[in-house]
């Protein structure tokens, strides 16, 4: 097993690549870069960093021309020959060819686009602009980089004996999540935490951990690259940014209000079973179960990412049974700001009424609260989103209200087609 500290300390001396692959991503990335690539190719969209935790600095404790060394990396990286086997080769929920021969074709020789950089203030300007295949495939590396820079400027000036004993707390902390969650009954977990993670390497030692203390309650990791290195399940489905580029390429507020459909038809035409899992919160899921045609209700499952989880677990269950289906039959994923007691408490409510599983994030593979001075190491929300698409602003609106983003006049038109009305407003830990 690695020695975390020991490479972390001589991170003082050299350049360690942060990202070492392209598929050091998520895997609903891959899977929503081959539904962009067959069905909107030649959308040009814009990428941009948003830091909504803004006491941090990320410009001042990030020093420029690092990052621009592990962005221009991450620039030169290709597919290599045994990734684009497994790829082309491996069964992903239960499908052999997964990605289709021409998009493996494009994606062999596929290089990331440009970027832009530029410091304002105390933070950073950071853009990718071009085709939506190619730009989207930024998202998660870049925000990885940062947040392990982030790290490594707050242990920059530690030594080897004061590493070994933050991460031997560290690796104690998640150990103790681990034993609490064995005791969950018919529990069902995944690792979701590349974009937020500590480092590469704690994520990776996150992942060996939870496959040793949970068995077959640990279900695999959106991690491409280290569900290909650890031989486990690589999980996910798609995520807001289809909606959101679809909806900003609407031409009337009738084709606005059809555009998180018009997703998962093309989504329907390409995938089956557990891959054919809801989305409903981009913009607000009671109006989106209420308005949804009747073929959505067949769909698997329901991923829950914002809003009072609980609440959602209930909107799901009351739209399911109103369609003649029978939830207990179906998929609810909770996924946002889980931690342990969060998880030990859903899963006890809902156990039994609908299957149950838990994509966990930022909480697992970067949780060092309370193990450094003024709390220096503490997860932050830091994100990149699509905010514009063919020059038309993106909007996304969530069940809280405090994730929204776009223009204030395009949230309010969002709003109006989308008939949705006050929101309850909750803190946005991670």
């Amino acid at each position: 097993m690695v020695d975390i500290a020991t490479r972390v300390h001589n991170h003082k001396w050299k350049i360690d690549p942060i990202i070492r692959s392209l598929i050091d991503t998520d895997f609903y990335k891959l899977l929503m870069c081959q539904s962009v690539f067959r069905n909107r190719p030649d959308t040009q969209v814009t990428f941009s960093l948003i830091n909504r935790t803004k006491h941090i600095p990320l410009a001042d404790l990030v020093d420029e021309g690092e990052l621009r060394e592990q962005l221009d990396h991450i620039r030169s990286l290709s597919l290599s020959r045994g990734e684009s086997t497994w790829l082309r080769g491996n069964m992903f929920y239960g499908k052999r060819q997964m990605f289709t021969p021409e998009f493996m074709e494009w994606f062999e020789t596929m290089r990331l686009p440009p970027y832009h950089l530029e410091r304002v203030g105390d933070q950073y300007e950071l853009t990718f602009e071009g085709s939506w295949p190619e730009v989207m495939l930024w998202e998660v590396p870049a925000l990885a980089v940062l947040m392990e820079l982030r790290s490594r400027a707050v242990l920059h000036d530690m030594g080897r004996f004061e590493l070994k004993v933050l991460y031997a707390r560290a690796m104690t902390k998640l150990w103790e999540k681990v034993e609490r969650l064995r005791d969950v009954p018919d529990l069902l977990v995944a690792d979701f935490g590349t974009r937020r993670r500590h480092s590469f390497l704690w994520q990776d030692w996150c992942v060996q951990a939870m496959m040793e203390g949970l068995g077959e309650k640990f279900v695999g990791t959106s991690n491409c690259f280290i569900a290909k290195n650890r031989e486990v399940e690589a999980i996910g489905t798609n995520a807001h940014e289809l909606p959101m580029v679809y909806a900003a390429l609407a031409d009337s507020d009738e084709e606005l209000a059809r555009a998180p459909y018009d997703v998962l038809s093309d989504w329907h035409e390409e995938h089956e079973g557990n891959l054919r899992i809801i989305l409903p919160d981009t913009y607000g899921t009671e109006g989106f179960l209420r308005n949804a045609p009747d073929w959505l209700a067949g769909w698997t499952g329901i991923r829950i990412d914002s809003g009072d989880p609980a609440t959602g677990a209930e909107r799901a269950i009351e739209w399911w049974a109103s369609r003649g289906e029978d939830p207990s039959e179906k998929l609810i994923i909770f996924s946002d700001g889980l931690d342990v007691e969060k998880i030990a408490t859903l899963q006890a409510q809902f156990a039994g009424r609908v299957r149950v599983s838990f994509g966990w994030g930022t909480l697992l593979t970067n949780d060092f609260r309370g193990l450094t001075p003024d709390d220096a190491l503490a997860p932050f929300s830091l994100v990149c989103k699509a905010v514009s698409a063919n020059g038309r602003p993106t909007v996304k609106l969530s069940d809280n209200p405090l994730k929204a983003m776009g223009p204030a006049s395009e949230i309010a038109r969002y709003k109006r087609v989308f008939g949705v009305g006050e929101q309850d407003a909750l803190e946005v830990v991670v």
